[in-house]
């Protein structure tokens, strides 16, 4: 399987060179990428408005799924988590979130994580590769047949983070490839604002962000208001620290859009960057850098063994919460989802049952 050509992962025109360097018309390869992204179909030979022998061929040639699901579970509030594993048998996960109005794919961008957040199971994995283009898509094909079953509309459209294993922005080519791929209108059509991509703070990345034309929602991990406590915390701060995080920030906003946002994200855990003092510096910190067009996702930390963190109490987390609305940063408190099967914010760890 290794040695196909994963066909999810090629845009119209890469198709467009595919067919024609197989000897077929041009004009397939709109029906390929029809038949793989608009009907969600991941097997060449149920694309039947294609030739019989030209399905054939591509069955020769190609691929149109490389993940396989090795398990699947299911929350109590009705979220799924998904371990897959790859043609070369590397995990990947993928969670589905359902709300009452809107289902949302958080999505992994590499297997594993190199990035050692002190506070992430991710971590604890290491980076074990980063995903191909076609991976990133093929997870939400997955999903998306799973929950509605091949080629069933969704009722709500579909909203992506990028939030899962990875540190997007150190597989920047594969994700925005992949992004491509799925806002194209005769696919799946999901498009950059109904997007989010997260990273924990690879400046200069952000600023090649900054310059995207058609560029999906930005979210900031930020998780202390101070370089001593992110340098534990996040090693990713001692190679661009936190003034450096906020400069890049602010060159983003001066490129939004009128109403548009971005979003920094503070992993609240309990007794180590959730006191009173805390929020005070981080609202000082984001006003000082003229921030004002920013929301502060505050999430309360998903606790999981080894990890020796926990959450801070309800009343703290509204203390803090107040305290950065009092200083006119706009907060809000994530609720955590999937908790129960380890799909929650900092649990994706291949962990199965």
């Amino acid at each position: 399987m290794s040695e196909k050509i994963h066909l999810t992962g090629f845009s119209t025109q890469e198709l467009a060179d595919f067919v024609q360097n197989i000897g077929e018309p041009k004009f397939r390869a709109g029906q390929i990428f029809k038949g793989l992204h608009e009907r969600r179909i991941l097997d060449f030979d149920a694309i039947t408005d294609l030739p019989k022998a030209l399905r054939e061929k591509l069955d020769e040639t190609a691929t149109a799924t490389t993940l396989k699901v090795e398990s699947r579970y299911v929350s109590e509030d009705g979220t799924r988590r998904f371990l897959m594993k790859t043609h070369d048998n590397f995990p990947v996960e993928t969670v589905f979130i359902p709300t009452e109005n809107r289902d949302t794919i958080c999505f992994s961008s590499q297997s594993g994580c190199p990035l050692k957040c002190d506070f992430c199971l991710t971590a604890k994995l290491g980076l074990l590769r980063n995903l191909t283009a076609g991976e990133i898509v093929e997870q939400i094909i997955i999903v998306l047949n799973d929950v509605y079953g091949i080629g069933a509309e969704t009722p709500h459209g579909t909203n992506l983070v990028a939030m899962g294993a990875g540190e997007p922005f150190l597989n920047y080519e594969n994700l925005i490839k992949a992004l491509g791929i799925m806002a194209d209108e005769n696919g799946l059509f999901i498009v950059a604002n109904r997007v989010t991509v997260s990273t924990a703070g690879i400046v200069p990345k952000i600023y090649e962000f900054a310059k995207l034309e058609k560029r999906p929602n930005l979210a900031i991990s930020l998780s202390a208001p101070s370089d001593e406590l992110r340098d534990k915390l996040m090693p990713i701060n001692r190679r661009w620290n936190i003034e450096e995080l906020l400069t890049a920030a602010k060159a983003v906003q001066k490129t939004l859009r009128r109403g548009e946002r971005f979003t920094f994200e503070y992993v609240l855990l309990g007794g180590v960057n959730d006191a009173d003092e805390h929020a005070r510096t981080l609202a000082n910190l984001l006003n000082k850098h003229d921030l004002q067009k920013v929301k502060i996702n505050l999430i309360p930390h998903n606790p999981a063994e080894p990890l020796e963190y926990h959450p801070p109490n309800s009343e703290r987390v509204e203390s803090f919460k107040g305290i950065l609305e009092s200083r006119g940063v706009a907060a809000y408190v994530r609720r955590p989802r999937g908790r129960d099967i380890y799909a929650a914010c900092g649990q994706l760890a291949a962990v199965k049952g």
